[in-house]
């Protein structure tokens, strides 16, 4: 199934290389001339990406401002076209995810995309719902009280349920339910994200640990045709390193609030670590805090950094995968897990996002110097 692009611009050079480089994606076009219509569209129909040109400043706030209220289309890619580094702020402010610099280039435009593909393929599937009833734990007040629940449905972020009766409003709770036709049991917390005045309520899975994501991964696919094979990872370089994140040089780099994983691999080594970008710089690169809020994640994390100490100048691969965007307000990973006070990174990432991207960097280049072992480990990297 195509992914489905909507475009807001009028610009016809502009508009050839879009046409050539989303047709090479296999990602399709529907042009509007107007922010009105754009707006309509949105209200009517489901797309994965909205194109905008920020050449008109009002009509792309009203387009990107649609994007985020339209239900079909919150977790839509957004992309803004602008005019030089003055622009990025206020296309971020807007509500894009990407950046598309001007003049629009055919490389350009092709580099941009692949990483925007990659993040709406994400969304796209985790989005997707297979129909089918099976019975649920659900551990309420700590465990102490057991509910029994069916799925109406199943996706990779959560899952639908009928409740004898309501859930309760906030707070997390356990879930444990075995994959149909398998052996893997899934467990682990969830929080309701909606109910619908009746029995059934939505659930959200909370710190899915990453080899049950995988288990789940593969299911859903069994049982959907309409899920796609992942874009491959994207090859990175880290520069910066300390036990709470790291920063990543690459060309097309995950917007703030992306969940990632970031895969290692050295000799017979092999390691992958969840985190959360916390800034991002276009066509430069993005600071990641690690997640680190269950044993298996801060195991993960530690295996990382001792490898890269002892690499001894060994170089390993390092690609970097989404896995999804944030919600505006995460419940999970954004628990702080190191104190921001004994590391300098990580407090730099949550504290100077908005600084300057040239001041960013010389900080960033300050604190290597400051922390040698660090930035060895991430230059032997």
């Amino acid at each position: 199934m195509s992914l489905q692009s909507l475009v807001l611009c009028s610009d016809e050079t502009i508009m050839r290389v879009l046409r050539r480089v989303l047709s090479d994606l296999e990602i399709s076009i529907e042009q509007c001339a107007t922010a009105d219509s754009a707006v309509r569209r949105l209200t009517r129909q489901r797309f994965e990406a909205v194109i905008v040109d920020c050449s008109d400043e009002d009509a792309a706030a009203s387009v990107l401002s649609s994007v985020r209220s339209a239900p079909c289309n919150k977790h839509a890619v957004a992309m803004a076209i602008i005019d030089g580094q003055k622009a990025v702020r206020s296309a971020f402010a807007l509500g894009a995810h990407f950046v598309l610099y001007k003049p629009v280039s055919a490389e350009r435009a092709r580099t941009s995309f692949r990483a925007a593909r990659a993040l709406m393929k994400v969304e796209r599937r985790r989005n997707t719902r297979v129909a089918i009833e099976i019975p649920v734990l659900l551990g309420l007040g700590n465990g102490a009280v057991q509910q029994k629940a069916t799925t109406s449905d199943l996706s990779e972020g959560g899952m639908a349920v009928y409740l004898a009766r309501r859930a309760q409003k906030s707070g997390a709770f356990r879930i444990k339910f075995t994959l149909p036709g398998t052996e893997c049991v899934v467990e682990c917390a969830g929080e309701v994200a909606w109910e619908n005045g009746g029995s059934q309520v939505g659930i959200r899975f909370v710190d899915l640990a990453s080899e049950l994501r995988t288990q789940l991964k593969a299911w859903l696919a069994r049982h959907s045709p309409e899920i796609e094979k992942e874009d491959p990872p994207v090859p990175c370089k880290l520069t910066d390193l300390s036990l709470g994140g790291c920063y990543l040089e690459m060309a097309t780099p995950f917007p703030a609030g992306t969940r990632v994983v970031l895969g290692m691999r050295m000799a017979e080594l092999r390691v992958r670590v969840e985190g959360v970008v916390r800034v991002m710089h276009p066509e430069i690169g993005m600071g990641v805090e690690f997640i680190r809020t269950t044993g298996q994640q801060r195991e993960h994390v530690e295996k990382l950094i001792q490898a890269l100490m002892n690499s001894n100048g060994a170089l390993p691969e390092l690609v970097v995968e989404p896995e999804g965007m944030s919600d505006p307000e995460p419940a999970g990973p954004a628990q702080p897990v190191v104190d921001e006070t004994e590391d300098p990174l990580l407090d730099l990432f949550r504290r100077k996002t908005e600084l300057p991207t040239e001041s960013f960097l010389s900080e960033l280049r300050r604190q290597r110097g400051s922390h040698p072992e660090a930035a060895q480990a991430a230059v032997s990297a």
